[in-house]
């Protein structure tokens, strides 16, 4: 869509409700919810879903019967879409905190804090930079232009908003019945264990007995997981799926199969889960690293273009004059006043960790230079590839890397060190979050003709009420769930990186030696061009019968659009497929993940329900349903428009 033919859906001259009060209390309820959705789901599967789809259909249906405005939907699913971003960076970083042992539960205001600094500063950065990524870019904004395109279509007719309610409630129906820890109707999988027969091999001319073995999982029944894999598609889920093959029928066997001093036949599953959680996990770290520094390095020519394009109309700043309705932002003077202010809150936080004010000055600076500099480089990215695709966890690695360097060159050791580091990696990661999420908000909002400035009133204003509640849905998910974050159900793999690493470079508590083994395994799949090492990663890193899940759903993904192909050869009634089955897709995640979150709770205040069942095979009928609704209710809306 091209700036210089460019005409927005509401004109620039016109007057038209927007930035109203309803319009913010609808968004900031439903970011609550996205985001506590997210929290659950990034922390279980390791990614989390972009939420502009669902918000901007949710936006829709909600505010036709209260006569809301186009322009005060795109309020909503601004609003909304703050949740799934600022969540994003929290569960990257600040599980990490727990994971590392700094703190044995979440500190509230710190953590809420951190959210609230880092996401302020990353809308900051994003005014000082919104018109050059947006209005004189040719950057195709692949996600925007799909998400106007869904608002377009809504203000036509149908939003699609039952789909995404329709599966939320089917979603948290099966979790409950499923997870709650009592009334259990369907069992979520099942296991089992093959030994080995026995080996004799010679070492040193010693003669050893081996015995190992294989434990198989079966891939979780979660309709959420499946999910994420229907929405990344089958290449994404195929190559995460393939890494934890990789940990879980060679690594982990191998390992157990050498440890001949295993007493393998009576805690095979014990023995395999700590093979697993102490060593492999240490191997995939090793190898996100190394695919992490790959992904920039692959990246490096969009890098400095999106680092160039940034600065160079920064001698601009302050020419507002005769600016239209549809380019006028909060003045960018107050955004660098802003910027400078909240130099000293975050002085104060890392002191708090350091008891060190020269350290915390230093980390204040390298946190405010690295936040702006990748919240560039991650908007840049956004225009090339859309938000589900932006390298978060990567670009925040870069900052917590040199963080901890300097820390350790200071002589600052211990928990305080750690804590620091993790500090600047976590704000960095919000504002870099943030700021993508609203490049991709704003970019919509200029097809739809919506104000710059009241798109940004309305993130400040969410990301203020969101900073001091969500981390409480994340607390809750910590003490609620079995084994807590860091456990085989909440692995959190993003923010157990974080955690290795600093450790590692601090506390001196890392194990070199698996963590040298998975860089060279990377390095290994770089040279033999496998796709996305560090996703292979993450598939080592995550529970075997997770990244199953995920698989499966990939395997769907694949299914409808074959069928698709096959039956239909208009491009709009693909489209409407593919559209559909996103939000079917999304809905399925949200319920599941908002269930989650109520369940914990439940379990905290010590509800306890009466058991029915708890059987595999009644499991099996969640993918009989998931199956269908991800791929029969598609189609047969297409054979019907």
């Amino acid at each position: 869509m091209s700036e210089s033919k460019f005409i927005p859906f509401v004109p620039a001259e016109t007057k038209i409700k927007e930035l109203t009060l309803k319009s913010l209390i609808i968004g900031v309820f439903f970011a609550v919810v996205m985001g506590a959705a997210n929290a659950y789901i990034g922390m279980k599967a390791g990614m989390t879903i972009a939420a502009t789809f669902p918000a901007a259909v949710i936006a829709i249906a909600l505010l036709r019967p209260l006569k809301g405005t186009v322009l005060e939907e795109n309020i909503v699913r601004s609003s909304a879409t703050v949740g799934e971003a600022l969540v994003g960076g929290a569960i990257f970083t600040l599980p990490a905190f727990i994971i590392s042992g700094v703190w044995g539960e979440f500190n509230y205001w710190i953590s809420s804090f951190i959210m609230l600094i880092g996401g302020l500063l990353g809308i900051l950065f994003i005014i000082l930079l919104r018109k050059t990524l947006i209005e004189e870019s040719d950057l195709p904004y692949p996600e925007s232009l799909a998400c106007y395109e869904i608002v377009k279509a809504g203000q036509k007719g149908e939003s699609g908003a039952k789909y995404v309610f329709s599966a939320i409630g089917i979603s948290m129906i099966i979790e409950f019945f499923k997870n709650s820890r009592g009334l259990k109707i369907f069992g979520e999988n099942t296991s089992g264990f093959f030994q080995f027969a026995n080996s004799s091999i010679k070492i040193g001319g010693t003669e050893y007995q081996y015995q190992g073995g294989l434990y198989l999982q079966s891939p979780l029944a979660s309709p959420a997981l499946m999910s994420v894999g229907y929405i990344i598609g089958p290449e994404l889920a195929a190559i995460s799926w393939a890494g934890g093959a990789f940990a879980w029928l060679f690594l982990i066997p191998l390992i157990a199969f050498l440890g001949h001093d295993l007493n393998l036949s009576n805690n095979y599953e014990e023995i395999f889960h700590d093979i697993w959680y102490n060593q492999v996990r240490m191997i995939a770290i090793g190898a996100m690293v190394v695919g992490a520094v790959n992904t920039l390095w692959k990246l490096r020519e969009s890098l400095f273009t999106g680092l160039e394009r940034a600065f160079k109309d920064i001698k601009k700043i302050g020419h507002v004059e005769n600016v239209s309705r549809i380019s006028r932002d909060i003045p960018i003077s107050m955004a660098l006043i802003g910027v400078s202010l909240f130099t000293i809150p975050v002085v104060i936080i890392y002191f708090v960790f350091t008891n060190n004010i020269v350290a915390s000055i230093i980390l204040a600076v390298v946190m405010i230079l690295f936040g702006f500099l990748f919240s560039a480089v991650a908007g840049y990215l956004i225009g090339i590839m859309g938000s589900s695709n932006n390298p978060t966890s990567g670009l925040t690695l870069p900052s917590l890397l040199i963080a901890a360097v300097l820390i350790a060159i200071i002589g600052i050791t211990g928990k305080g060190g750690i804590a620091a580091a993790l500090g600047v990696a976590a704000i960095v990661c919000c504002a870099l979050a943030v700021s993508g999420s609203l490049l991709q908000d704003l970019k919509v909002g200029h097809f739809l003709g919506g104000t710059p400035w009241k798109m940004e009133v309305s993130y400040i204003v969410s990301t203020i009420i969101l900073s001091f509640i969500l981390i409480i849905p994340i607390h809750i998910l910590h003490i609620g769930t079995p084994g807590g974050i860091g456990g085989p159900n909440l692995p959190a793999p993003q923010a157990g990186l974080m955690s290795a690493l600093a450790q590692g470079i601090i506390g001196g508590k890392m194990a070199w030696p698996l963590l040298l083994f998975g860089a060279a395994f990377a390095i290994g799949l770089i040279l033999i061009k496998a796709p996305s090492p560090t996703l292979i990663a993450v598939g080592m890193y995550l529970p075997f019968e997770t990244t199953s899940a995920i698989f499966i759903g990939g395997i769907i993904k694949l299914i409808v659009d074959k069928i698709a192909k096959r039956k239909f050869e208009d491009k709009n009634k693909l489209d409407l497929i593919e559209n559909t089955g996103i939000l079917l897709a999304s809905g399925l995640v949200a319920g599941e993940a908002l269930t989650g979150v109520i369940l914990a709770a439940l379990f905290i205040i010590n509800i306890q329900l009466p058991l029915i069942s708890d059987s595999p095979l009644l499991g099996l009928l969640i993918f009989v349903i998931v199956f269908y609704i991800l791929i029969k209710v598609p189609i047969n809306k297409a054979k019907r428009a």
